[in-house]
């Protein structure tokens, strides 16, 4: 029998895009591979993307891993990499640490991921040194991010910062728009592109376009988090589902 893996999300309340992203690129691995996946979420409130809102909504996320945990889920992502970062650097790991140790307590201990550390944790895998980054966030927000990702050792070269305070505004952007998006950017000594550091901002149509119009690596947050699912289920990576992050190329 093929071996069913239940994913949960931890999804701001506003968030429509994970729980379409993620699933996309599993049901496209599930075409030429064996496992299966069952997708299961529990929600925080958050309509605005400031840094009030976002330190709210933090708050919220141990009540959804308990839920999650009831549900005996096999990993679980924290679906939005704005409200880590914007908490701290390095803040990635005090999240999945404090998330963990609530299954821990629940009797149902379950890895965890945060998009945050995924886009971190992937980069080093692309083997990054410079990266070029675009968010849907405000600029004092993108400012966070960016610092961020530098203080984990990596150079941003150009950022874009979109400045959509609205989260469903941010999910209703068309992913093709970043074909003529990325070109505002300076890409000199770029060896990889995040084309969306969010996971709420739909990218995965464009990412293969654009990595075949400017050859470096192109990934995004919805990307690196799936990636680093699998990689906590102990599944094969390099199973081409999309995505340079996930074929294997690099």
């Amino acid at each position: 029998m093929k071996k069913t893996y239940r994913i949960g999300q931890i999804v701001p309340s506003s968030n429509v895009t994970m729980e379409t992203e993620i699933p996309a690129l599993l049901r496209s691995r599930e075409t030429i591979a064996p496992e299966r996946f069952t997708f299961h979420s529990s929600r925080m409130r958050m309509k605005k993307v400031t840094k009030e809102e976002l330190e709210a909504m933090d708050a919220m996320s141990l009540k959804c891993a308990q839920e999650l945990s009831d549900a005996q889920v096999d990993v679980m992502g924290y679906a939005c990499l704005v409200a880590i970062m914007s908490m701290g650097r390095g803040y990635h790991c005090v999240s999945e640490t404090n998330l963990h140790d609530e299954t821990v307590q629940n009797g149902y201990p379950t890895p965890i991921v945060t998009s945050a550390g995924a886009l971190i944790n992937g980069l080093k895998v692309l083997g990054a040194k410079k990266v070029a980054v675009i968010t849907p966030y405000m600029k004092p927000l993108t400012e966070m991010v960016v610092d961020y990702i530098q203080h984990q050792g990596f150079e941003v070269v150009d950022y874009i910062a979109l400045e959509i305070p609205d989260n469903l505004e941010v999910a209703a952007q068309n992913p093709m728009n970043l074909l003529d998006i990325y070109k505002r950017l300076n890409l000199e000594g770029a060896d990889v592109l995040v084309v969306s550091a969010c996971v709420q901002m739909p990218s995965l149509e464009a990412i293969d376009a654009i990595e075949r119009e400017i050859g470096i690596p192109v990934t995004s947050a919805a990307v690196c988090t799936t990636y680093e699912m699998l990689k906590k289920l102990g599944l094969d990576t390099k199973v081409p589902i999309g995505g340079a992050l996930l074929s294997g190329k690099y």
